[in-house]
Formats: C-alpha cells, structure tokens, sequence
C-alpha cells in the first residue's frame, strides 16, 4: 500500500490548511477503495485478489432457474398431441399412393372431465332484533355438492358426467405420395374429416424426394 502512504504524506505542512488537505485525502483514498471493491467483485475475485468460490459467485449470478420443467398439463397435452399424431399418421398410410406419412398435430387445450356431483340446495333464514326493538330477517344460501362414487374392485372412483374432447389448433401432414395433387386432396380430407376440424387448420404437404 505504498500509494496510499504516499498520499497521505504528500503536501503535509503546518496550520490549518494541513488539516484540510488531510481530510481532502481521506475522503479521495475511501472513493478509491470504493471503486476497487466494485471492479473485484465484477471480476469474481475478493480484495486479496483471490478467485471467489463458485457458491459465493452464484449467489451474484441471476436468481432464474436454468432448467424450466413443464407443469402437469402441459405434460398431458404434449401426450395427447402425440396419440392423436399417430393414430392420424396410421391411418393416412392406408391411403392408396400416400406412402411414407409424417404428422404433427398442435392443440388448443388438452381433455377435459367433468364428473358427477350431487348438490343440495337450501336456504337458512333467522331473524335478528336490535337494540330499537326493530327485526330484521336473514337469508342464507346453503347449497352444497358432494361427489358421486362409485366403487370397483375395493376402490372408490368418481362418475364421469361428460369428456371434453381436446381443441385441435393446427395439424401438419408431410407424405411422399402427397406430390400427386389427387392423393394430396385425400390426405387433406382424410384428416379434416378424422379430426372433425375446419379445412384451414390442415395443412398436406409432399415429402422431399431421397427423404
């Protein structure tokens, strides 16, 4: 710390004015040493000038997660897309001339299930006097619902009411035999038709030769 002494020594005389140079210099090595702790923590090292552990850099590091798992329902709809893409891929490989079939499907959203439930619809009422003599009458709500079950083999399971089939957002299909613009229109049907969607969302094309 040769530098600092030298500063400190530098421009030392008598009277007042060394008082005010003296603080003068206080106050300029406390910004200096301010600024080298700054510039060693950016760096990853401590003032000593050592590499800092990776758990003491980490923690300087961004907080987000690098690994982003998908919930639950994006896992099911991520299933579901790729059963309904088989089962359409299996299918148009039936077509006369289609060959080789590649599908790809997207949804909106994946099933959803209701199931049964019983509700009990009441009503409470009580009446109240306050401190006038006057009453005054309350009514309340008491529906409740309770889940139907059913049990099979020991264990209890609920009533299915209804299945919401998936919404389909957009369906991709690449054939070989799609370059035959009569087999691309049976393929593109076939699949509007099997899907029960509008014919924008369906999209037939020829697989590149060698491929």
């Amino acid at each position: 710390m040769s530098w600092l002494k030298k500063i400190m020594s530098d421009g030392e005389g008598d009277g007042p004015k060394k008082e005010q140079a003296k603080k003068m210099k206080l106050l300029a090595v406390g910004a200096l040493l301010g600024v080298g702790l700054i510039l060693w923590g950016a760096s990853g090292k401590d003032p000593a000038g050592q590499t800092l552990p990776p758990s003491v850099q980490q923690k300087t590091s961004t907080d987000q997660p690098q690994n982003i798992q998908q919930s639950p329902d994006k896992r099911a709809m991520a299933a579901e897309e790729e059963y309904l893409a088989n089962k359409i891929r299996d299918m148009l490989q039936q077509v006369e001339g289609a060959g080789d079939v590649q599908v790809t499907v997207r949804l909106e959203s994946s099933t959803q299930t209701e199931y049964a439930i019983n509700t009990t619809t009441g009503k409470k009422t009580t009446q109240e006097r306050d401190q006038s003599g006057g009453t005054r009458t309350l009514t309340e709500d008491t529906d409740t619902g309770q889940l139907v079950l059913v049990t099979r083999n020991g264990e209890e399971t609920p009533v299915l009411s209804r299945e919401i089939a998936p919404e389909v957002a957009g369906v991709l299909v690449v054939a070989r035999g799609a370059g035959d613009p009569a087999v691309k229109a049976e393929l593109f049907r076939a699949t509007q038709v099997a899907l029960g969607i509008e014919p924008q969302k369906v999209i037939v094309m020829a697989k590149k030769a060698g491929e």
